[in-house]
Formats: structure tokens, C-alpha cells, sequence
């Protein structure tokens, strides 16, 4: 042992001190590419047990975006969870829902909160909302491998982007003599918060789509997305939105027999998240059973 490394433990790789780049994915491919789910191979021996992720909707309305993804996972022909969550925030700005391969989809998500946790805090500012749904594009891109076995996990993604501007109105503090006082002649200091909420789908090579008002993946999607155009309309308030987003899933539940609606008797309510200014919000179990006993109060007096 050299007298220069005596009392010293083992040394980090460089890559670990360096500088290095604002992608965790690239930083991991670098020093443990075995740790990324998308170079990991499976086998070609035969068809692999596996839970599926199936239906998530997103819609948007003034202000916001609102997305929903049902609790139930299945495996072949039977229910493998009933309680799966499939939506997620992204980041404080952003949500993402996952439909098909549930452990490659979950995994997906994880790294993608943490590719843009760590971009924010090499460079000191978020990514914008079209650079995450690059970012995402490039990890969905990355499992084509796994894809061509039969392991396909696709994301729905959605946010809010602010835009502050300036508000232009009368000085607000005025001199003894009545002209304005150190502030700009007919300029406020006064700040709103604007922004726009968009949607992006992607395919299963890393194709990225933006969409207009509504868009559903997954199972149930077919039948989600019906539903959706039956009942999205350009003036929804936000709670009308949370409605309709919920109805959606209703309608595919009721078709399609890989997603999973409410269950009263277990307290099983689909995951519901808004973004808007304020940020990601989930909805409460509360407000949803309040939808939900709307919903079906009306289409039951529909019947009769």
C-alpha cells in the first residue's frame, strides 16, 4: 500500500466529483447502467407474469388541467391490485400517468421525478414544461428494447407553465403635492400569474404529441375518450372538469373489463390530480364521492 493511499478508504469514481451533465439519466448510464430498467434484459424465454396499468384521462379547462387514472391492475384474466396509483406529480408543476407494463411504468416515473429534481438543482432553474415532455419522450424512447418484448409502458403527461406579467394601472403612492412619488407615471407594482396548461401523449418509440383539450391511453381508452368528447367543453370550471374526468372513467369501466370503477363497498376511489397555478393538487376521496354520487343520481334518472 503507497503512503499516499494508507488510512484512506476507496476512492469514488470521477465521474462522481466531476462537474457532469444536468441529466441524472446520462450520470446513471455512466457509472450503473445495470440500474436503469431500460438496459436491464429480460429473456426471450417465454411470456412473462405481469401486472398492467390500464386507464388514465386528462382534459384541460380554463386555468388548469385536470388528470384521473383508475385503481385496478390486472394480469391475464384476473385482477392482480385493486389500488394501484397510476397518476403522479412530475414535479410541482407537472403530473404523469402511466397505462400498460405497471413495473416498468412505475419505474419510469421514479426516474423522471428524479431526472427533473436533478436538473433543477444543478442548474438552478425548472425545466420548461415542453423541456420535461422532451426528457420524458427521450426516457419512453430508451425502453424500446423492453417494448419489443412485450414490457410496453406509456405515459400521459400534463402541466401548468406560468407566465407572471406586469399589470399596468394608477401610481399607488402619491407626494404631498398630489404627483406620483418615486413610481412610474400610470405603472402599478402589481403582479398577476398567467399560463397555460398543456397535454402531451406519446407512442410506444418516444413519439411526442401535444393535445388539444382531452386525450386517454391505456385499456379503456377507446371507450374513456368517447366519453370525453361527449362532454368536454371549452367554458368547464374546474370542478366540472374533475366531473368529467370522472365520468370518463365510469364510462370506460363499464366497457372495459381491465379498468377498474368506484368501489363503495371498499372506499376504492380513482386518483384525481389538478394543475394549475397553485401547483399539483390531488382531489380529496370526500370531493370525489360527491362527483360520483352526482353521476350516477343522473344517469339513473336518465333511465328511468
Amino acid at each position: 500500500m503507497s503512503p499516499e493511499s494508507r488510512g484512506r478508504g476507496p476512492r469514488l469514481p470521477d465521474a462522481y466529483l466531476s462537474a457532469g451533465r444536468s441529466s441524472f439519466v446520462d450520470f446513471l448510464d455512466e457509472v450503473a447502467p445495470e440500474l436503469l430498467a431500460v438496459r436491464q434484459d429480460r429473456g426471450a424465454d417465454g411470456e412473462l407474469e405481469q401486472a398492467h396499468a390500464t386507464t388514465i384521462v386528462a382534459l384541460t379547462y380554463p386555468g388548469g388541467v385536470v388528470m384521473a387514472g383508475d385503481r385496478r391492475a390486472t394480469s391475464g384474466t384476473y385482477i392482480a391490485h385493486r389500488e394501484i396509483e397510476k397518476v403522479f406529480p412530475a414535479d410541482g408543476a407537472s403530473a404523469i400517468g402511466i397505462a400498460g407494463a405497471a413495473g416498468i411504468g412505475l419505474d419510469l416515473v421514479r426516474l423522471f421525478q428524479l431526472e427533473l429534481e436533478h436538473y433543477e438543482k444543478l442548474e438552478g432553474t425548472p425545466l420548461s414544461l415542453e423541456g420535461k415532455a422532451n426528457r420524458l419522450a427521450r426516457l419512453v424512447r430508451a425502453n424500446l428494447p423492453l417494448a419489443s418484448q412485450g414490457l410496453v409502458a406509456i405515459p400521459l403527461f400534463c402541466g401548468f407553465e406560468a407566465a407572471p406579467r406586469a399589470i399596468v394601472g394608477e401610481p399607488t403612492a402619491t407626494a404631498p403635492d398630489g404627483r406620483p412619488d418615486d413610481v412610474p407615471a400610470a405603472v402599478a407594482a402589481i403582479t398577476a400569474v398567467t399560463g397555460q396548461a398543456r397535454l402531451y401523449s406519446y407512442d410506444v418509440v418516444g413519439g411526442r404529441y401535444e393535445e388539444r383539450h382531452y386525450h386517454s391511453i391505456g385499456s379503456g381508452s377507446v371507450f374513456a375518450r368517447g366519453s370525453l368528447k361527449n362532454l368536454w367543453h371549452s367554458a368547464l370550471s374546474e370542478s366540472e372538469a374533475v366531473e368529467v374526468a370522472v365520468a370518463a372513467l365510469l364510462d370506460a369501466a363499464d366497457d372495459d373489463s381491465a379498468t377498474g370503477g368506484v368501489d363503495v363497498v371498499r372506499g376504492i376511489f380513482p386518483v384525481v390530480a389538478r394543475v394549475d397555478a397553485a401547483g399539483y393538487r390531488r382531489v380529496s376521496e370526500t370531493e370525489l364521492a360527491g362527483h360520483v354520487e352526482r353521476i350516477l343520481a343522473l344517469r339513473a334518472r336518465a333511465r328511468r
